[in-house]
């Protein structure tokens, strides 16, 4: 499988690589019809095996190969992941919370919110807030922690207003009957 025993790609991007720290952006790369198939059917199934996607997008495998790794190469895919079913695995409680920071403190406040446990997700956003911030927490006590503990105790952090999360879906899981995700397909 494309990508399958490699480095996982931390946030930001790997060292090195378009969207990473420090690194200048890249022009995005043209992406045809077949490109942006086996980048859906990877993003539904990142453990489907090349002659898989083959099949699915009417190319040779060598042809698939070929294009996952260019996609890689590129930095247009960035890793492969599992999605997670985070009530079943204890971690119940989710907010968003929009963050007021100090003007020019971005790359501090956000290497201090990676470092947060249950921090899922950062994005830097224009608006009435700067920084929106996802998190994953096993209860309302441990997020009522993280925020007013944690959070606050940030000097850049001006101000914070929490979102709790009542339910979510997947939209990559759309369609997929119950229980989410189609089974693995076996490397051939």
């Amino acid at each position: 499988m494309a990508g399958a025993g490699s480095a996982p790609v931390p946030p930001g991007g790997a060292p090195g690589t378009p969207g990473a720290p420090g690194v200048p952006p890249v022009a995005p790369r043209p992406l045809d019809p077949i490109d942006r198939s086996i980048m859906r059917l990877l993003q539904a199934d990142g453990r489907a095996s090349i002659r898989s996607v083959a099949e699915q997008v009417h190319v040779s495998r060598a042809n698939a190969y070929a294009r996952i790794n260019r996609l890689i190469d590129d930095g247009v895919i960035r890793g492969f992941t599992a999605r997670v079913n985070h009530e079943r695995a204890g971690q119940g409680a989710s907010a968003y919370i929009t963050l007021k920071i100090v003007q020019n403190s971005w790359r501090t406040v956000r290497e201090q919110l990676r470092e947060l446990p249950g921090a899922a997700h950062i994005a830097l956003v224009s608006g009435d807030f700067d920084v929106l911030l996802l998190v994953h927490t096993p209860d309302n006590r441990t997020l009522r922690e993280l925020v007013l503990t944690r959070l606050q105790a940030i000097p850049e952090v001006l101000s914070t207003r929490t979102l709790l999360v009542f339910e979510e879906t997947d939209l990559l899981d759309s369609g997929r009957g119950p229980g989410g995700g189609a089974p693995a397909i076996a490397e051939e």
